[in-house]
């Protein structure tokens, strides 16, 4: 890694290996397997990989060691590892490192698989798990233990964007002895200070902005590389969700162009939050306005406040499907990052399984909808959204 490379650098030349063609853009090996030359080397390789070394694809591959490199340069992590989802890299962190009789301390508000995974998923394999208010210190420290062994929280929550101390929990938790296990996909890797701040690992749906452009599922983990090949490979490499030499292909391109487009979706965030900041029709959630809850935190915290705003619309669900259903250029879907601004109602989609007053308790109001920036130009997406609330 050249430690003098700056971040846009990095992104677009971190982690490369050229065949002997000398070819610019990155090889994808599509290949599941690798040939050894004689017995004594493939019973070698099995016993100690050398570097760039290779055994099966679902162990690791040369295309998909590309994106780890260059995602673990960006992100200021030793090592990485590429898996099939999102989902995959949160629930790989977890189960790898856990096992029956564990504690976890974790943030309630999260997206509704993650919820899944802590409340079913690990309860069913007996890991107790404790949820708090994320933004409350005196819950996360009540809640600590000495059997702690994890903490769970995303950077800023979906869909309500609540921003917890980071460092402060970090601090808390560390105390204790827990891993602290940052779900970062709001902040993007463009914008990311997790590491800084005491996050052990770092998991991305990569399928977000990292791809950007809706065209592959992908997730990393990320953390030091006694952690991801001691601990996430074992558990990656047999139970099966690595990531595709073809979508880490996909992910490599996307990483290119991620800085200029994340920034660029930014801006755009910002100035429809200013813009309807004082409409009386919508209550406008986002980081980087001086009215949010935690903005003190995002200075600190992140280099910019994220590409995605949460709207509460005035007349809730009746309202927000109206005013969703006149939305000409933002698409209706339940994927953020995108290239394209995607608008989501979270309480009808990705937290429909929630009881209602599950729902009240994380602040997803039937009016609120969640509205990730994409690339178009600022002022047709203003008279988009505008023509929306018109309609309710």
């Amino acid at each position: 890694m050249h430690d003098d490379w700056k971040p846009r650098t990095r992104m677009v030349h971190t982690g490369s290996r050229r065949s002997r063609y000398g070819e610019v853009s990155e090889s994808i090996f599509l290949t599941q397997g690798f040939v050894y030359d004689t017995a004594e080397d493939a019973a070698q390789r099995f016993e100690s990989l050398g570097e760039d070394e290779f055994i099966y694809a679902r162990y690791g591959n040369p295309t998909v060691r590309m994106f780890e490199d260059r995602i673990a340069s960006l992100e200021g992590t030793e090592d990485a590892f590429a898996t099939a989802s999102g989902m995959a890299a949160v629930t790989g962190a977890l189960a790898s490192m856990l096992r029956a009789g564990d504690h976890v301390v974790s943030a309630r508000a999260l997206f509704g698989s993650c919820l899944y995974i802590l409340e079913d998923v690990l309860a069913r394999y007996g890991v107790e798990v404790t949820f708090v208010d994320g933004t409350d210190l005196d819950q996360w420290r009540a809640a600590l233990r000495p059997d702690t062994r994890a903490v769970f929280l995303e950077s800023i929550s979906n869909p309500t964007l609540e921003i917890a101390d980071l460092r402060a929990v970090a601090d808390l938790a560390h105390g204790v002895g827990a891993t602290v296990i940052v779900d970062n996909v709001f902040v993007t890797p463009v914008f990311s200070r997790a590491v800084e701040l005491g996050a052990d690992l770092v998991v991305y749906s990569a399928t977000k902005h990292i791809d950007g452009q809706g065209r592959a599922l992908g997730g990393v983990i990320l953390g030091s590389r006694d952690h991801i090949r001691k601990v996430v490979e074992p558990y990656m490499k047999h139970t099966g969700g690595a990531m595709s030499p073809f979508t880490a292909w996909i992910m490599l391109k996307g990483m290119e162009t991620l800085d200029l487009r994340v920034r660029a979706q930014a801006e755009g965030a910002r100035a429809l939050a200013d813009a309807l900041s004082d409409d009386p029709r919508v209550r406008v959630i986002f980081p980087g306005l001086p009215d949010h809850p935690q903005h003190a935190l995002v200075g600190d915290q992140m280099a910019g406040p994220g590409t995605v705003l949460a709207l509460d619309i005035a007349g809730g669900q009746e309202a927000a499907f109206r005013f969703l259903n006149a939305l000409e250029i933002v698409l209706i879907s339940n994927n953020l990052g995108d290239a394209k601004s995607i608008v989501t109602h979270p309480a009808t989609t990705t937290h429909q399984r929630l009881s209602p007053e599950r729902k009240d308790q994380l602040g997803i109001a039937p009016g609120l909808v969640r509205l990730s920036v994409g690339l178009e130009d600022p002022a047709d997406l203003l008279a988009d959204l505008r023509r929306g609330l018109d309609a309710i």
